[in-house]
């Protein structure tokens, strides 16, 4: 456990993340909100939000699990995990919506890692306990196949693919709007957000990110649509469909959310409304991945068909 102690002197009215942050400058403002949200923070003694105000003589104590110790917490949880294919070398898991990957700051329990060792005596420990037999990760709310890996030479045998580009991908969404074009490319490098570091955004300063799109159905409002990133940047495809004008169903955080049902007349905007609470998430589907197979190099590829939820979603905006 790593403790720190500090007294509030000459920062007052400074909000206790900006504050902590300036204090540890190695720990990012995000996570330092999401250890303010499990309680390792506390001011005079009690639990406070990231917002709260600093008072003269206010008494911050942090208290920050180590690695170690945050692996020593890992534990087994049933989980009814749909298997798509197991072997000696592999599992391809589809996950559901809702599904956090790998434990972390405010997400100690209730993970895909921990369904996986409850139900897999070997997993890959190249990345350690938090991260067992993960090899690359789905945001929360998208679902669709993750590949697993069971040993350390099958995880290096897929990171390395990853990391050459190797690896293809489709992923199914429900965009606003109409496209103009049936099929293209978006070639725009994405870095995270300085106003937000919680999203990532289009800038010519950040990493080289391409993502190919396929429309498969116009309806009035919106589009269904293939992506095929050629490149793995976090949050990539909702970032590129935002820049396009054309941001994911429900997705709050890039512009696809509530606020986006605003412009339709009421009995209209209230469906919507409606449908979007229902559905619960962002509107985004890893469908389809193709690689080598670890230990075989043979090509392998998965297919996970759109969650019933998914079919549903897309029949009820069309009513």
């Amino acid at each position: 456990m790593t403790s720190h102690s500090f007294v509030i002197t000459e920062e007052v009215g400074q909000r206790l993340d900006r504050f902590i942050s300036d204090q540890l400058d190695t720990v990012s403002r995000t996570m330092i909100q999401k250890h303010i949200r499990s309680g390792a923070v506390v001011v005079n003694g009690k639990q406070v939000k990231s917002n709260y105000l600093l008072v003269l003589n206010d008494r911050i104590n942090i208290a920050l699990k180590t690695r170690k110790e945050r692996e020593l917490d890992v534990l087994p949880e049933t989980m009814d995990l749909n298997i798509i294919h197991e072997d000696d070398s592999i599992i391809v898991i589809n996950k559901p919506a809702g599904l956090v990957v790998h434990p972390g700051i405010g997400n100690e329990s209730g993970t895909l890692v921990n369904g996986l060792i409850d139900q897999f005596s070997q997993l890959s420990n190249i990345n350690g306990t938090i991260r067992k037999g993960i090899v690359h990760r789905l945001d929360a709310d998208t679902s669709g196949i993750i590949i697993i890996a069971k040993t350390n030479d099958s995880h290096s045998h897929l990171a390395n693919q990853f990391k050459n580009r190797t690896i293809k991908k489709e992923y199914r969404a429900l965009t606003w709007g109409v496209w103009d074009e049936v099929s293209g490319k978006i070639d725009q490098n994405i870095k995270r957000s300085r106003s937000d570091p919680r999203i990532y955004c289009v800038d010519q300063n950040g990493k080289n990110s391409i993502t190919n799109y396929l429309i498969l159905e116009q309806y009035r409002y919106y589009s269904y649509v293939a992506f095929m990133p050629m490149t793995g940047r976090t949050h990539q495809i909702r970032v590129h469909a935002a820049w396009s004008g054309h941001p994911i169903f429900g997705d709050e955080k890039y512009g696809g959310g509530m606020n986006k049902c605003k412009g339709f007349l009421s009995d209209i905007r209230k469906h919507l409304s409606e449908v979007m609470t229902i559905f619960g998430h962002h509107a985004l589907h890893a469908y389809k991945l193709e690689c080598k197979h670890p230990k075989t190099d043979q090509q392998i590829n998965f297919t996970a068909p759109l969650p019933d939820t998914f079919v549903n979603l897309i029949e009820s905006i069309n009513d």
